[in-house]
């Protein structure tokens, strides 16, 4: 871990060393990155591959250099623990992942974990001693590459395993948890019970771009919304292209084609947070001569509030059936998945809010529209999510970057929330 002088604030509170935490980030950058590529190049440490077992054998080296005890569960997910005056108390819990998307960057993620790891380094070196245990945690492969699953440590330890069966570049998931530790037949010993913990926080980059563009420092996360997901399937009749009068056509990919805009209509007819997206599309035959018979597509709502995804779904429906009467196409609207909303416990939104305002930094609150590890935390115990900005609103790129002075920030309300949660 790199060195530098830790700082005090006047009042005599700890201080992350923001120089020794930016030089980790970018050393953990190096398992992942291009041949020949540089910190700006992005990085690919996908879940259960050779460079996030790699970045995981760093990052639990810094953790036992920080002095803590250092244990890896059945599941993968890595804990690095630190006792408190009071063991018959729940530790508070704060973490988050290090593996990327393909071609992802250095921020999502290994912001939260490192500082982390650097909260339980600062407070063995100033040995200050807290009433409840603090245990740091890099949940296993977050990020939705491995079949598409995502949180998937997390949600081992939410006891909602999944298929271990499933396959994945050539492995299984039980194969895949096994490379990096975990014992997927001792499955059941990963899964956390509602009393084993007393909160859970984590610090994270927005992956949006509402905090840069309003110069706000700090979000404070209300929770994490709520998704439906529908497999649309859009059938109409496939012909010559050169032959059929437009009149006579059933063009299936037309029908999709509104329905498109119908989601956007949809969804922007009320205020609010709400997004809805139509992000995969296949058309079939998908030849330049023939009009298209059939299309599968997706369409996917989010919002905190699931009863207005919901409702707006029940719109989209009703648009969908006067979209295939007018184009005398069949159109069937399927709802695969229902992720609930998971809201952030006030008073984890008031301990953020309280070290922001030690730290002088501004607060705005916001949804987060991505997923997290924290939305399987907020099934077992409290818990609150910490935003910095990210630049450009930018996230799952190379071009991913927050600034290091808002690394610092994020750490400090990190270390500064944790505390007054563990007393």
């Amino acid at each position: 871990m790199a060195g530098g002088a830790l700082r005090l604030r006047a009042a005599g509170v700890p201080r992350m060393d923001a120089a020794a935490l930016q030089a980790d980030i970018t050393a953990l950058s190096g398992f992942g990155r291009p041949e020949g590529g540089t910190f700006q190049s992005g990085v690919s440490r996908v879940g259960y591959s050779d460079a996030d077992i790699a970045g995981r054998r760093f990052v639990m080296e810094l953790m036992r250099r920080a002095g803590a005890q250092v244990r890896i569960d059945a599941g993968g997910n890595i804990f690095a623990s630190r006792a408190g005056s009071d063991a018959s108390l729940a530790p508070v819990l704060f973490g988050s992942h290090i593996d990327s998307v393909p071609n992802g960057g250095n921020f999502d993620g290994d912001l939260g974990s490192l500082s982390s790891v650097h909260v339980l380094r600062l407070l063995n070196e100033l040995n200050i001693v807290t009433r409840r245990p603090m245990t740091a945690v890099v949940w296993a492969c977050e990020e939705a590459s491995f079949a598409g699953e995502m949180l998937n440590g997390s949600r081992v330890a939410a006891g909602k395993p999944g298929s271990l069966e499933a396959v994945s570049r050539g492995m299984t998931k039980a194969e895949a948890i096994r490379r990096v530790g975990g014992d997927p037949e001792k499955l059941e010993t990963a899964f956390i019970k509602r009393e084993a913990f007393h909160s859970y926080v984590e610090l994270h980059i927005e992956q949006g771009g509402r905090l840069i563009r309003e110069g706000v420092p700090v979000g404070v996360v209300d929770g994490i919304v709520s998704i439906d997901h529908y497999d649309v399937v859009v059938t109409g009749v496939a012909n010559h292209a050169g032959t059929t009068p437009m009149a006579d056509r059933q063009d299936a990919l037309i029908a999709a084609a509104k329905l498109t805009l119908a989601v956007r209509e949809v969804v922007t007819s009320e205020s609010g947070a709400q997004v809805g997206t139509v992000g995969h599309m296949e058309v079939s035959p998908n030849a330049s001569n023939v009009i298209p018979g059939q299309v599968r597509m997706t369409v996917e709502l989010r919002d905190l509030s699931s009863a207005k995804i919901e409702r707006l779904g029940v719109k989209i429906r009703e648009r969908a059936a006067a979209i295939a009467a007018e184009t005398r196409t069949e159109l069937t609207m399927a709802k695969l998945v229902h992720n609930e909303a998971a809201v952030a416990a006030v008073e984890v939104q008031r301990a953020i809010e309280s070290a922001a305002s030690a730290n002088r930094l501004d607060t705005r609150h916001l949804p987060s529209g991505a997923g997290h590890d924290a939305q399987m935390m907020a099934t077992l115990m409290p818990m609150g999510m910490i935003f910095v900005p990210s630049v450009g609103g930018i996230s799952h790129s190379p071009k991913e970057l927050t600034s290091w002075q808002d690394c610092a920030n994020g750490a400090n309300v990190l270390l500064d929330t944790v505390l007054a949660l563990a007393r």
